[in-house]
């Protein structure tokens, strides 16, 4: 009953939230629902003395939300999988050099030019904190939200190759993130862990591609399942069941549930809907999807929302926060930029693609579970409220102002198509 109750809020909150944005905000649904719940969280802080009781009663019904667990127990397999079913297998080939490297050697890099320099900055604020600790934190704030991107870009018009390198990636690092950030947080506790070469490369292995394996069989399986029956109602079941039973199997077999859920989308998407089923069980497919997306954003990008009244004296970690927001953006940008002084990319990477890259890494909802994971002793609440920094920054700052970008390079593009046809 209690978790009726929980949800039954949260349902009721983002509707009026969502209405509200598209009646007279007109921003993107994840940014103005985002951007409501902070600013009634705000308004809940400042007249706490005259409300107490909502203002208790209201704290504790976020605080009992384990959002890790929420997030990455539960959405996050949803919306990974809505996310990856619409993505073309043709395009990820295409694009498969930029779209490694980036979700594998970019969150390494970023992950130590972002701790390192928050390790030297943070002693000007007198906080004299240990490098193992500032590295987690840099673990848990590079990769790409796979949410926030997916969300946005949609709306960005942002051109296909570039989208296919963004999303692609996003998609993706989360195996390497998450492995990285595991291990430097039982280093940073003080737990005894094989630091050896092997050790570390079996763990991206069986997250990675055991969890990419196990999501390729579950969506070859749910596949010919439907093929079999075509039966809309059916498929449909069968798509909820290769989700929630295949993070089952990834929980019991220790391997990356967003990798599965990904892998078993990218299937189900580019072979299940492509492939002897009718037009009506593949538009139903689609539209539940897509409503089963909008219905967790809205619900996700709420609670983020929220999470700003579980964060003690955030006020006093202002300008930690903006700098840290410079620090992650330059090491976004190193961590794309130095692997194409070396590795040979069939596309040219120019400088308004590097910046495209760059504005376009938008982090979200994975950071700040990953940052309420921490445990309080390692430097929690200070780790917390630099990532909310980012995260807000990252979705309406960089979200709104991607699309922006790509005006030039269409406008050139365009011309470039008209020369031709004149030529």
């Amino acid at each position: 009953m209690e978790l009726y109750y929980s949800f039954s809020i949260l349902i009721v909150l983002a509707a009026i939230f969502a209405y509200v944005n598209e009646r007279f905000l007109k921003l993107p649904s994840t940014i103005g629902i985002m951007l409501m719940a902070m600013l009634v969280s705000i308004g809940l802080v400042i007249t706490g003395n005259l409300f107490p009781k909502l203002f208790e009663s209201f704290s504790r019904f976020i605080a009992n939300l384990d959002f890790t667990q929420i997030l990455m127990g539960a959405m996050l397999n949803f919306l990974l999988f809505a996310g990856a079913i619409h993505v073309r297998l043709k395009d990820l080939r295409e694009q498969r050099a930029p779209i490694i490297v980036f979700s594998t050697i970019s969150v390494l890099i970023s992950t130590f030019i972002v701790g390192l320099l928050v390790y030297n900055t943070l002693p000007l604020f007198r906080l004299n904190i240990p490098l193992i600790q500032c590295l987690v934190f840099g673990a848990l704030i590079s990769p790409t939200d796979p949410i926030a991107v997916l969300g946005i870009l949609k709306k960005a018009g942002v051109n296909k190759a570039l989208e296919t390198k963004v999303a692609g990636e996003s998609l993706f690092n989360d195996g390497v993130a998450v492995v990285v950030f595991v291990v430097l947080l039982e280093l940073a506790k003080g737990s005894a862990i094989d630091l050896s070469f092997t050790h570390i490369t079996w763990l991206l292995i069986k997250e990675a591609l055991g969890g990419f394996g196990m999501g390729l069989l579950l969506g070859f399986v749910g596949s010919r399942a439907m093929q079999r029956i075509d039966s809309t109602n059916v498929s449909t079941l069968i798509t909820l069941a290769v989700v929630m039973g295949g993070y089952l199997i990834a929980q019991a077999m220790h391997i990356s549930g967003p990798l599965t859920m990904v892998a078993a989308g990218l299937i189900v998407g580019n072979y299940g809907k492509a492939t002897r089923i009718s037009v009506i069980t593949r538009d139903y497919l689609d539209k539940f999807w897509e409503l089963i997306d909008e219905i967790l954003n809205a619900i996700l990008f709420l609670i983020i929302g929220f999470e700003l009244l579980l964060i003690p004296h955030i006020t006093r970690y202002w300008l930690i926060g903006l700098i840290s927001i410079a620090i992650v953006l330059v090491a976004r940008f190193l961590s794309i930029w130095i692997p194409t002084l070396f590795i040979p990319f069939k596309t040219k990477f120019d400088r308004q693609t590097l910046t495209i890259l760059v504005w376009g890494g938008l982090r979200g909802g994975v950071s700040v579970a990953l940052a309420l994971s921490i445990d309080e002793e390692l430097n929690k609440n200070l780790f917390l409220a630099i990532t909310y920094f980012i995260v807000v920054f990252s979705i309406v700052i960089q979200g709104l102002t991607v699309g922006k970008l790509t005006k030039p390079r269409k406008s050139r593009e365009r011309s470039d198509a008209l020369n031709e046809s004149m030529g």
